[in-house]
């Protein structure tokens, strides 16, 4: 309570909402991943059951963008907790009966990216409802970090759930997490916005992409992203989980490195609520290459544990101030009523790919090894940053003196 923005109290409402199911969320990769190796040990299922999540995600998100345009956003919100709480309600039911196919989790994750992807513009857009535009980057700041205290206690709590009840105890808790977010998001009152004028969805996603392809420091951003997420990051959550199992000591090594990449993602969080680069997209794209590439030789090496918590460490602290920089940059530079629009083209542009790389990391791995995968994949993210720093839209980006009005 000692900032001022939460003092705001639909702010602190969100923020509660969201830092419990961050909380649950951040249980769900560990759950799933072993839940999934157990049942069939293959990475290639597991890499299939993220696609099955994600694609439906990337198929829903721009319409979800317009009803969030539409719609109060709340409302929204509380129908996607509503929903994901159900599907990993019966993901839950289903492994702990011992009666699970791989199909049918499948599914049920399909249903929950469904959902997700009307949440995930409303989400973004809604945060100006709540606190004034001078205080955008510290709530950014304080919502990312409820996320990054998640993604240190998440991980802990998921390998000691998964060590000794089982992964489908960790999709319950999920499930049981949603249902507490949407408690606290039905008291919301947050303030109005005037509401994309009622033309037809194809009239507004057009709008959307005009508003979006117009400006270069975000199409760019969203194109390394498109790159990072599927080829880089991709065989990470695949192949991560099998390296852990294998050489470094199985589901608690993993969760060990997940809760390193929360703690460093904390730093940031905390780093965010004060530092104003005056170059936002600058600073975090070379923070980038402080630790990432190095993170990837790492765990390809199968170097000690303790060596790859480090380095974990500094990377989750990068990626953080990226999202604080980010999200406010668009809620600065965005017109309130297109927020959403803008926000599910960034969603579906940056996850564009990510279906291809999930599904490929695991075959991939299978005919070059997974070290040398995961070797190619942190000199790319090398490339990639690179080349978006050459962009001087991406460089020399700044903050407009007042937020863009509608």
């Amino acid at each position: 309570m000692r900032f001022g923005v939460l003092r705001e109290r639909e702010f602190r409402l969100l923020f509660a909402g969201r830092a419990i199911s961050s909380l649950g969320d951040r249980v769900v990769p560990v759950a799933l991943a072993f839940a999934v190796l157990d049942l069939t040990g293959s990475v290639t299922d597991l890499g299939l059951i993220f696609a099955a999540q994600t694609l439906p995600l990337l198929a829903f998100v721009l319409v979800g963008g317009v009803w969030a345009d539409r719609l109060p956003r709340q409302l929204v919100m509380l129908a996607s907790d509503g929903v994901r709480a159900l599907a990993q309600g019966l993901s839950a039911a289903l492994l702990l009966s011992g009666s699970a196919h791989v199909w049918e989790l499948a599914a049920l994750q399909a249903l929950y990216g469904v959902a997700e992807a009307f949440f995930v513009p409303a989400s973004t857009a809604i945060v100006p409802q709540t606190v004034a535009a001078g205080e955008l980057q510290q709530a950014n700041a304080l919502l990312g970090l409820t996320g990054n205290l998640a993604a240190v206690l998440g991980p802990a709590l998921a390998g000691v759930i998964v060590a000794t009840a089982g992964p489908g105890w960790g999709l319950a808790a999920d499930a049981a997490t949603f249902i507490a977010s949407g408690a606290f998001l039905s008291l919301m009152r947050p303030r109005p916005f005037v509401a994309a004028v009622t033309a037809g969805t194809w009239a507004q996603l057009r709008s959307g992409w005009r508003a979006f392809r117009s400006r270069t420091w975000l199409w760019v951003s969203v194109v390394y992203f498109t790159l990072f997420i599927a080829f880089v990051f991709s065989p990470w959550q695949v192949l991560g989980p099998e390296v852990a199992k294998v050489s470094l000591g199985g589901p608690a090594a993993w969760a060990a490195i997940s809760a390193s990449l929360g703690l460093g993602s904390v730093a940031g969080g905390l780093v965010g609520l004060r530092w104003r680069p005056r170059y936002p997209l600058r600073a975090s794209f070379l923070l980038f290459l402080l630790a990432g590439p190095a993170l990837y030789a790492l765990l390809a090496a199968r170097a000690p544990l303790a060596a790859i918590i480090a380095v974990a460490l500094l990377d989750g602290t990068a990626g953080t101030l990226f999202n604080v920089f980010w999200f406010t940059a668009q809620q600065h530079e965005v017109p309130q009523a297109e927020q959403s629009r803008v926000s599910s083209w960034d969603f579906l542009g940056t996850l564009g790919l990510q279906p291809v790389g999930l599904a490929a990391s695991g075959p991939v791995a299978a005919a070059i090894g997974v070290s040398t995968t995961l070797y190619g994949a942190g000199g790319l993210l090398v490339l990639l940053t690179v080349a978006v720093l050459a962009v001087p839209a991406v460089r020399n980006f700044e903050l407009s003196a007042e937020p863009v009005a509608d």
